[in-house]
């Protein structure tokens, strides 16, 4: 028997997606501004772009923003940081995920910066670096109440006791936390972790520990957390056009959404009232109407529980989605609005005359968080990235497509 051939990934095929989504660079470097604007002149800032970019494309936004005085960038894994180091981002890097020994090998040739959370990580990395050469930058983190990641503040603090600095191959360049619920009305909580990570930091600076760098601060301690400013900050989701919570701290602060999503109008039925639409008869009819199929589903990022709570854009008026959300397909209503046509345009997210759909909305239908809306929905679809003043309607495409922006 012939053994079968096995495809690296990459060199798969892969099918355009039904989705489009359109990714504004200027609202992306307008929101950056936004967050230099409200912080203090000195503080850093280190721009997450896990997760693709939360589905915006992580080369596309990382090419957009270093050259606009960033410190550098946050992803979750090795490979993210790989990517961007062959597309040409020179900045730091920091790998804040979990780290295995393996990891170790391509963090230190890619010139990555790890998030340190085990003193065995620690440990290898020391073994496995020259003495001879610069020493190698890490980030300490310590746990202060999220109790995901990170050491406790006494295992960190004996861990820097022990570092004789003058003879280590690697230096501490930050000392980092993460919150647990800074978007919460109530303080309480994310007050006493910041609490903890100062005193940690005062402990560590008797210790004759000195960072360079001291950051806790996400998107929420951005906008509601002054004090936890500190040396760096770390926005995600306010660079891509919402705040984790919807209110903003000040009316100074006017974030723009980065991404639309549009799919168009595949099939048009016509029903009598009481037929069925959908699995299980989830929906039945109840007046003589018009059904449009949507081409996308579940596995575009928009899960069944959209059925009966969410809508779409046609015409620039909502048409509500009915049946259950199928895999790779969906039903709307669209008995009101007047003489649809099959390939016309259905705006899944984003503005359509009036009306605009936004990540807040569909996290409310779907009782979630933006977060989750926008990797969903970006990461399965076309992506084109355009340059869109705010103060122009005619969106200018990049003569490029997202493997070759900038390179």
């Amino acid at each position: 028997m012939k053994p079968i051939r096995s495809f690296p990934f990459s060199d798969l095929p892969r099918p355009p997606s039904p989705i489009t989504v359109s990714v504004n660079l200027d609202a992306l470097t307008l929101n950056f501004q936004q967050v230099r604007q409200w912080i203090a002149p000195h503080t850093k800032i280190l721009a997450i772009i896990k997760a693709d970019a939360y589905g915006h494309g992580a080369i596309p936004v990382s090419q957009t923003l270093e050259p606009l005085g960033i410190f550098g960038f946050g992803v979750a894994s090795v490979l993210e940081g790989i990517a961007l180091r062959e597309h040409h981002i020179h900045c730091p890097i920091v790998v804040m995920g979990p780290l295995l020994p393996g990891h170790l090998r391509e963090i230190i040739h890619h010139q990555l910066t790890p998030v340190i959370s085990r003193i065995e990580i620690f440990q290898k990395l020391i073994e496995q670096l020259p003495l001879h050469k610069n020493p190698f930058p890490v980030h300490l983190k310590v746990d202060t109440g999220l109790h995901r990641l990170g050491f406790e503040t006494d295992q960190a603090l004996s861990l820097l006791a022990g570092l004789n600095t003058s003879a280590s191959p690697v230096k501490i360049q930050g000392l980092m936390s993460h919150f647990a619920d800074a978007d919460n009305h109530d303080p309480t909580l994310t007050n006493q972790q910041i609490h903890k990570f100062l005193e940690f930091i005062d402990q560590t600076k008797r210790l004759g520990v000195h960072a360079p760098i001291l950051h806790m601060a996400n998107s929420a301690g951005i906008l509601f957390h002054p004090t936890s400013h500190l040396g760096m900050v770390r926005p995600g989701l306010m660079l891509y056009g919402y705040a984790p919570r919807k209110e903003s701290p000040s009316p100074s602060i006017q974030l723009q959404p980065v991404m639309e999503a549009t799919t168009y109008v595949a099939h048009l039925r016509t029903l009598q009232p009481g037929e069925i639409v959908g699995y299980n008869a989830l929906f039945r009819t109840r007046r003589p109407s018009h059904i449009a199929v949507l081409p996308v589903g579940y596995t575009h990022g928009f899960p069944r529980h959209l059925t009966g709570v969410g809508h779409v854009l046609i015409q620039g008026e909502p048409a509500p989605i009915i049946g259950k959300i199928c895999m790779d397909m969906m039903m709307v209503d669209v008995t009101d609005i007047p003489n649809p046509t099959i390939g016309e345009e259905v705006v899944l997210l984003g503005r359509q005359g009036t009306r605009e759909i936004t990540a807040e909305d569909y996290a409310d239908w779907l009782k979630t968080i933006p977060y989750e809306v926008l990797c969903g929905i970006g990461g399965k679809a076309n992506r084109i990235y355009i340059h869109h003043p705010l103060n122009t309607t005619h969106p200018i495409l990049l003569p490029h497509s997202e493997k070759d922006v900038r390179e």
